[in-house]
């Protein structure tokens, strides 16, 4: 079975002339002509397509494609052993963007006083003042906005490094912890729970047993606090939700 330019460019959701171009370089040659000099597509052509489609979208050139196509040396299977890398080597960046997100959105970032140098250095590609809005909807009434607010206005660059590895030194105790399989009931787990409230409180706002299940509750809730535990650690935001729970029972 073949089909016509028009077909195709339905399939993978581009232009008939793009088709064209990638025919006049000699990068996606269609198999076969109608009679009266259409172009045809067959299950070949589809393949290839859609390994040119794929390294396009990781943001190679057409060039670069076409070596990475046409290498006499390379067999089909190498090119899935590719594409695996380079969709696990994106997959974790997008991770470590939505961790670094969720991050900032939990700290409660607002009124930071640091330059656009400082903010990069401490948080990375992401402004979390473009949070802000959504925090003081979310959370301006409370208390503990307040007094986060009062808090966060006079810490310095280097306060926001140490918060900041604190957490991280915290995240590779609990991703540990979890790999060892004990459960989030047990006395380890309840422990780390115990000093994620209290990092809340050292550095933001008091977080009172009642507030930390509140908590717990979004990072499972809000897709986005899921995410930040998720890149540190496959399962961890419901895990963690559990042991903040126990460590609410034992410390009530």
């Amino acid at each position: 079975m073949s089909y016509s330019v028009g077909q195709v460019a339905g399939f993978a959701g581009i232009t008939v002339r793009t088709l064209h171009h990638y025919d006049e370089i000699g990068l996606l040659v269609p198999g076969e002509r109608s009679h009266a000099g259409h172009r045809r597509y067959g299950d070949a052509d589809l393949d290839r397509l859609q390994q040119i489609l794929f390294y396009r979208e990781l943001g190679f050139s057409l060039e670069e494609v076409a070596v990475l196509l046409d290498d006499p040396d390379v067999d089909p299977r190498e090119h899935l052993r590719r594409q695996h890398e380079l969709l696990s080597s994106r997959i974790e960046r997008l991770r470590k963007m939505a961790a670094a997100v969720e991050h900032a959105m939990e700290a409660r970032k607002m009124g930071i006083d640091l330059t656009p140098e400082e903010k990069f250095e401490v948080f990375g590609d992401f402004d979390p003042d473009q949070y802000a809005e959504e925090t003081e909807r979310r959370w301006g009434g409370t208390d503990a906005y307040r007094e986060s607010q009062r808090r966060t206005a006079s810490y310095t660059k280097e306060d926001w490094l140490r918060i900041k590895e604190e957490g991280e030194r915290w995240g590779r105790d609990f991703a540990a912890l979890m790999e060892s399989g004990a459960g989030p009931e047990s006395e380890a787990a309840m422990d780390l729970a115990e000093e994620h409230r209290r990092q809340i409180g050292r550095n933001f706002y008091e977080c009172p047993y009642e507030m930390h299940t509140c908590l717990g509750e979004m990072y499972v809730a809000d897709e986005r606090f899921t995410a930040y535990y998720e890149a540190i650690k496959p399962g961890m935001a419901r895990y963690l939700r559990d042991a903040i729970f126990a460590n609410a029972v034992r410390g009530v």
